[in-house]
């Protein structure tokens, strides 16, 4: 072929596909956009224009998350202890560990959520004091093994970032490191549009504590004869709400109805007792040879953890007092005892393994922080399961 012809066929091709094309735009089936910043010849013909996005048109607002940062200075600052570095906005949160009080320092870290306890501080509108139980479940788990908490930082994760909602919840958290005596150290917060419900959040926590290597409470040196004593909880804390609001949902309960001074959601909503500064007192003391926080799993799934063995826990249940709710629970979820021990603390909060000797001296340091405590069991020999008996 020529290359005229060519030339020729190739005129034709083009001028075929541009009589196409703009018959497709004509029909509507192109949207023909013209950017008239780009190409003033088309200024008298109809336009559509693209808006220019912003990260706030897809659902995230970097000056809320700002102006948050700066609602949360006061709150850190309110929980600096010795050994904080830095300032809150870097990259990392920064702490001294100090090594003078220590000869071989052994960190101890923990980390922990809420659960479905959040559902009820969406349906009630109470987001106060939901941040302390983030605190206590992670601080909780650290103290049990002789660790002092030193630090604290979290995680706050929602669809749309309520101002009102998230300073509630972090003055929350700051509360519970204040009991704890941890530092917050930072944290994230994170707004993702449609991961979430509207009103709703998620939150995890994370501790850093730190003991001496010889110091360690494993469980290793408990052994027959010990003692058991329980510290008495401030309500379910927040373990087993899966199932409080399966049994708040069949029996028809309203959370607004009245309980005592206050609601039956403010009960439920009771914030997790922390533990740090009387067991730190008692560890320097009296040599504790177990501690377990009775947490999810119960009591009887918790206390099995620091038990050895070789051995098991025999409890009386008639040595400490249950909390009413507990009974409302049992009763409206018609909810068997075994069922109660294994989801519920029932009362018990931390579950503590001493000499029978020092049994007295314990009960009164711990009275003496403000503590009720009870001689609720022993440990004796024993093989196989089960492997903690409440009677």
């Amino acid at each position: 072929m020529s290359k005229g012809v060519l030339r020729a066929a190739h005129t034709v091709v083009i001028a075929l596909k541009i009589q196409a094309t703009f018959k497709a735009v004509l029909d509507g089936n192109i949207r023909y956009h013209i950017d008239p910043r780009k190409d003033r010849r088309y200024n008298t013909m109809s336009e559509s224009v693209q808006p220019s996005l912003s990260y706030r048109d897809a659902g995230v607002d970097i000056d809320a998350g700002d102006a948050l940062v700066d609602a949360l200075r006061p709150i850190v600052q309110r929980t600096a202890r010795e050994g904080c570095l830095g300032q809150l906005g870097g990259f990392g949160g920064l702490f001294e560990l100090p090594t003078d009080r220590y000869r071989q320092p052994v960190l101890v870290s923990g980390t922990d959520g809420v659960g479905t306890k959040l559902k009820l501080a969406f349906a009630t509108g109470r987001h106060d004091t939901i941040g302390v139980d983030l605190v206590a479940m992670c601080v909780n788990d650290v103290i049990v093994q002789g660790a002092e908490p030193l630090f604290f930082l979290d995680y706050f994760a929602t669809g749309r970032l309520d101002q009102e909602t998230a300073r509630a919840v972090l003055q929350g958290i700051g509360h519970g490191c204040e009991q704890a005596g941890a530092a917050l150290i930072g944290g994230e917060t994170a707004e993702m549009p449609g991961m979430y419900a509207a009103g709703e959040y998620d939150l995890a926590g994370f501790c850093v504590g730190v003991v001496e290597k010889s110091a360690l409470i494993d469980g290793s040196q408990i052994a027959p004869g010990d003692v058991v004593i329980g510290l008495r909880s401030s309500g379910p804390h927040a373990n087993g709400y899966s199932l409080i609001r399966k049994i708040v949902e069949l029996s028809d309960s309203n959370l607004k109805s009245s309980w005592h001074d206050g609601t039956l959601g403010d009960a439920l909503l009771t914030p997790t007792k922390i533990y740090v500064r009387p067991l730190l007192r008692l560890l320097a003391e009296v040599p504790v040879h177990g501690v377990a926080h009775i947490t999810g799993g119960g009591i009887t799934g918790n206390i099995r953890r620091v038990i050895p063995d070789t051995m098991r826990a025999m409890l009386d249940s008639k040595a400490w007092p249950e909390p009413e709710i507990f009974g409302w629970l049992r009763s409206q979820g018609n909810i068997d005892t075994d069922e109660m021990y294994r989801t519920f603390n029932c009362g018990l909060g931390m579950a503590i393994v001493v000499a029978a000797d020092d049994t007295t001296r314990t009960l009164e340091l711990l009275a003496d922080g403000g503590e009720h405590a009870d001689h609720i069991g022993c440990i004796e020999p024993h093989s196989g399961e089960p492997r903690v008996v409440i009677e």
